[in-house]
């Protein structure tokens, strides 16, 4: 299940750094249907052939480490779309590749992705966050993806590498992660995780690094290295029926030392909030 594209209006960049988080969580989430039969839901889930549409509404707030920014709240409706062969959500897209199957309870799910990147910071934020006055603002970028996920019993676990292809930064991502899903009853799913992501030299200088026209007295100049982020965090779900579900999920994210070490930043932890509604039809 995936979000495909936002009414046209106005956002900040971290409204939609929160849209892509809110997918990507979300993505994660969507449980089994409420009226699979117990025994189904115990093993793996038989993929869906139909095109699914769904209509709903997305609540996201976070906390980011840099210094004395304002924590961001925004509310945002979402339209999502998903077939057998695709998943697309606004500026990403998803190709589902052939799985390899283990076994009855165990497989190997592969996909392809492409979107943009809205990480950084943009002329509101400069003017809004004392500690970026004066710097340049930080574009997203274009990137690719590939995914695999093996699911099996005890933990599924997952592997993505994402690179950008836009010449703005040209940083590259890859993490690694494990949850866990339980159905209690046929209405109430838990997924707790934890998630290890490495940025590579070239997005942490990008991102938290501080060139020498940018550098003041209160600001040094910084080169930023390749770092590990930490994420630890907990999904919930409730399902009314087979069209109507809602989601919390909350994590807090454990910043690596290189993006510590940066002058904008004085916190070593982000947080995030978001809940979510979607109908399905």
């Amino acid at each position: 299940m995936s979000f495909a594209f936002l009414p046209v209006f106005k956002l900040s960049k971290q409204s939609l750094c929160s849209f892509t988080a809110l997918t990507f969580a979300f993505g994660l989430c969507a449980p089994a249907s409420a009226q699979a039969p117990t025994h189904q839901r115990a093993g793996l889930q038989p993929e869906s052939t139909e095109s699914l549409w769904g209509i709903g509404i997305g609540a996201i707030s976070q906390q980011l480490g840099i210094k004395d920014i304002d924590r961001n709240t925004n509310v945002i409706p979402f339209i999502s779309y998903e077939n057998r062969y695709v998943r697309w959500f606004g500026p990403n897209l998803d190709v589902k590749l052939p799985n390899l199957q283990i076994n009855q309870e165990q497989r190997i799910a592969f996909t392809l992705s492409a979107g943009y990147d809205f990480s950084g910071y943009d002329d509101d934020d400069i003017e809004d966050t004392p500690i970026l006055q004066g710097m340049d603002e930080r574009d997203g970028g274009f990137v690719i993806g590939a995914t695999a996920q093996w699911q099996n019993p005890i933990v599924n676990v997952s592997a993505k590498w994402t690179g950008d292809i836009s010449g703005e930064r040209d940083g590259n991502t890859f993490s690694l992660g494990l949850d866990k899903r339980w159905m209690l009853g046929q209405q109430v799913m838990l997924s707790p995780r934890i998630v290890a992501t490495w940025l590579d030299e070239s997005y942490v200088d990008y991102q938290y690094g501080v060139r020498a026209n940018e550098a003041t007295a209160e600001r040094q100049a910084y080169s930023g290295d390749s770092t590990i982020n930490i994420e630890m965090g907990l999904r919930t779900a409730y399902l009314f029926n087979r069209q109507s579900s809602i989601f919390i999920d909350a994590s807090i994210i454990s910043l690596g030392d290189e993006i510590k070490d940066s002058p904008l930043v004085d916190s070593s932890t982000e947080n995030r909030l978001m809940f979510a509604y979607l109908y399905k039809f």
